[in-house]
């Protein structure tokens, strides 16, 4: 229905946009990836996956289209919903999961929260083949402080993460470095170790 939505970004967190599209705005869902890509952005274009069901309807955003293409083949995938989809997104690089199916590491895909051995099984079986075609490309950029520390919990909280969890294990993947970090990598080491 929708391919791409192009407008200024009313509202972004680390799970969510709202695109402001010639005065309406579009709610999307979004994977930290593309949060990552857009976070500096005052406007740009997401391409758009829309589901539906019986009982909801809900618009998902990525920065690329390769992400995008990645999102559909998982979600059509038995036992994979959208929400696991954005979570898998989120907790690694489109080219770590896509080199994950392709070298049919199971661990590296059961780690992701929501899949479990079987499911990581069906989506290497299903998926080997049609992912080899896909191409990546997701920019990075960093943040600092302590507005990483509360994004860093948003994106955690709004991926399904308990919140007093998700503080003790946000504190201790960023007391680990000394080294100035990056959001994406402080969520994606804090879901693996969940």
């Amino acid at each position: 229905m929708f391919a791409f939505l192009r407008g200024k970004y009313a509202q972004k967190s680390p799970a969510h946009v709202i695109v402001d599209c010639n005065g309406v705005g579009y709610y999307l869902n979004i994977s930290l990836n593309t949060y990552t890509s857009i976070q500096v952005e005052k406007e740009g274009t997401l391409f758009t996956y829309f589901h539906v069901t019986e009982n909801s309807q809900a618009l998902y955003g990525f920065s690329q289209e390769s992400e995008r293409e990645l999102f559909i083949q998982l979600i059509s995938i038995s036992g994979v919903g959208p929400s696991t989809a954005i979570l898998a997104l989120s907790s690694s690089q489109p080219e770590e999961l896509i080199q994950a199916i392709a070298s049919s590491d199971v661990a590296f895909i059961k780690k992701i929260k929501g899949i479990g051995p079987k499911t990581a099984q069906r989506i290497i079986l299903e998926l080997k083949d049609k992912l080899g075609k896909l191409e990546t490309g997701i920019k990075v950029s960093g943040s600092s402080g302590n507005t990483l520390r509360s994004e860093a919990l948003s994106a955690l909280i709004a991926l399904g993460i308990n919140r007093s969890q998700a503080e003790k294990t946000i504190d201790q993947v960023m007391g680990r470095s000394q080294e100035p970090q990056e959001l994406e990598s402080i969520v994606k080491q804090a879901l693996k170790s969940l």
